[in-house]
C-alpha cells in the first residue's frame, strides 16, 4: 500500500467495485475504500499506518487501549482518518523525546475535539519542550563534568604506566 494513502484508497476503490456480489466480507482495504469520507478526507487501514510509521499493528492497538488512538470501526475494520493519522505521528514524535503515555494522552486531549485548545497544547508544548532542555543541559554540563575528571585520570595512569616501564 502506497504510503500517502491516496493512491491505495483509489486502488481498492476501484478493486472494490469488481469484486462479485457474492464475495464473502469485505477486506480492511475495501472497508477502507467504501466508507471514505467523500468531503476529501483521507481513510487509511491499520496495515498502511504501519508500514508508513514503521511500527507494528499490536503497538497501534496499544495505543487504542490506552485512549491515544480512536479509529472508526466498519463491520470490525479499523478504520483511521487523517487525524487519527496526526495524532498517531504525535505519539510517535512525543515517544522519540521520552514523554510518559500520560503525557502524551494530556497534550493530545489539549487540542479538544475541533482544535479549541491548540494555544493550551501549544504553551503544554512550549512548557515541556523548556523544562527538557535545561534538563538535557544540565545532563550534558555533568557528563562534561565527569568527562574532564576521567581524561585527568586517564593521563595520570598513563604518565605512571610510562614511569614504571
Amino acid at each position: 500500500m502506497a504510503t500517502s494513502g491516496t493512491g491505495s484508497v483509489a486502488s481498492a476503490r476501484a478493486g472494490a467495485s469488481a469484486l462479485p456480489r457474492s464475495a464473502a466480507a469485505p477486506s480492511a482495504r475495501d472497508a477502507v475504500a467504501a466508507h471514505r469520507d467523500e468531503a476529501g478526507g483521507e481513510l487509511f487501514g491499520i496495515a498502511e499506518l504501519c508500514v508508513e510509521f514503521g511500527i507494528s499493528a499490536r503497538a497501534i492497538r496499544f495505543y487504542e487501549d490506552k485512549g491515544l488512538l480512536a479509529p472508526r470501526r466498519v463491520g470490525g475494520t479499523r478504520v483511521y482518518t487523517r487525524r487519527d493519522r496526526a495524532r498517531l505521528a504525535l505519539i510517535l514524535r512525543s515517544k522519540a523525546i521520552g514523554a510518559s503515555l500520560a503525557e502524551i494522552k494530556r497534550f493530545l486531549d489539549l487540542y479538544g475535539t475541533h482544535g479549541e485548545g491548540r494555544v493550551q497544547q501549544l504553551r503544554y508544548v512550549l512548557r515541556r519542550t523548556d523544562e527538557a532542555i535545561a534538563e538535557l543541559e544540565q545532563k550534558r554540563a555533568h557528563i562534561d563534568a565527569t568527562l574532564a575528571e576521567l581524561r585527568v585520570i586517564n593521563e595520570a595512569v598513563r604518565g605512571q604506566l610510562a614511569r614504571v616501564r
